[in-house]
């Protein structure tokens, strides 16, 4: 996939005002119609509104833009721009562009655990309950795939693939047991977890998915050097004091930490980890010092906008933003094949 490539600085300033311009719109759209002005009003806060010349927000109003639309579009920001640097990590490690966490296992792992606590288990730990469940779950996927290729002398990509394709198809096996076997009256939820969505944004759950993102940032910042290593090939890798093994061990486990926070706050949102790294490298280039910061700022903005379709296309009925990224997932990735990129 070839596109002109844009100055960083250029990439990040145009991609932060869609964001800046989208997430105020993701929050004065919904069932209630919401103004700008009332937003506005709301965040400043009735004195404020007042000395600028706004209506100061009633008390309800003001409920639903701080504690139910803002949290949203924060989390929608931090899941989207999470899950695109996922992507971007697991693209690096297999080095097949079609990588991502569902590729892996990561996702489907997640899921499986926080289908467990729906249908089996309940929330006996309160907001915790699903949160570790499908870290639990996307952790053991990563867990086998890991024990699967290590197994082997040489951990090579291939191998990687092959493992976390079994894998995965063997958790969404053990998913669509649990909704067939458990309690039917969780449907809905068991839906929920599988086609996504942002409905159960709280400021109470916003901290999940802050140390998801702030924990892959911190791994590439610290390790940026070595996954450009990576890139040159595993023999290049060891010549500049890389060990392949070691960094893939790292990158799986870091996005599988990741990705279990992140499904268990929105459930599995598809395709943002295979699309948006693409387009990361195709305007600033492979080097991730510049490729994954694009990657969360991309990601971003996609959920931001597909959050947005999904309340907009059957209002005043919400419709699961899987469904708005995997139509845009499926389009993309029959523009690649027909471009002969993929590998």
């Amino acid at each position: 996939m070839v596109i002109r490539r844009f100055p960083f600085a250029l990439v990040c300033v145009a991609a932060g005002l869609v964001l800046a311009v989208a997430m105020p719109y993701g929050i004065a759209t919904g069932s209630t119609a919401i103004t700008f002005e009332t937003v506005i009003a709301a965040f400043l806060g009735p004195d404020l509104a007042t000395l600028f010349g706004l209506e100061p927000a009633n008390k309800p109003m003001t409920k639903i833009i701080l504690d139910l639309r803002l949290p949203r579009m924060i989390l929608a920001a931090l899941v989207g721009g999470g899950l695109a640097v996922v992507g971007g990590l697991l693209q690096t490690a297999t080095r097949n562009d079609l990588a991502d966490p569902f590729l892996f296992g990561l996702s489907s792992g997640a899921a499986a655990g926080a289908v467990f606590v729906i249908t089996v288990t309940g929330d006996f730990l309160g907001i915790w309950t699903l949160p570790i469940a499908a870290f639990l779950g996307g952790l053991l996927s990563a867990s086998v795939v890991l024990v699967l290729v290590t197994r082997t002398i040489h951990t090579g990509p291939e191998r990687l693939i092959l493992a976390g394709l079994a894998v995965s198809f063997l958790f969404t096996a053990i998913t669509n047991y649990l909704v067939f076997a458990g309690d039917q009256r969780a449907a809905h939820s068991v839906v929920f977890w599988s086609l996504g969505g942002l409905g159960l944004a709280r400021w109470e759950t916003i901290g999940f998915a802050i140390a998801s993102f702030t924990l892959l940032m911190s791994f590439f910042a610290f390790r940026r050097r070595a996954l450009d290593a990576l890139l040159a090939g595993d023999d290049t890798a060891h010549s500049l004091g890389v060990d392949p093994k070691k960094i893939r061990v790292e990158i799986f486990i870091i996005c599988a930490i990741s990705t279990g926070l992140f499904v268990a706050l929105v459930g599995v949102i598809g395709f943002v980890g295979l699309m948006i790294p693409h387009l990361a490298r195709a305007v600033v280039g492979p080097l991730h010092g510049a490729m994954l910061i694009v990657c969360a700022l991309f990601g971003a903005v996609l959920v931001v906008l597909s959050d947005i379709v999904s309340r907009l296309l059957l209002a005043p009925q919400e419709l699961p933003i899987g469904v708005v990224t995997a139509a845009l997932g499926a389009i993309f990735v029959i523009f690649l094949v027909t471009r002969k990129r993929v590998r």
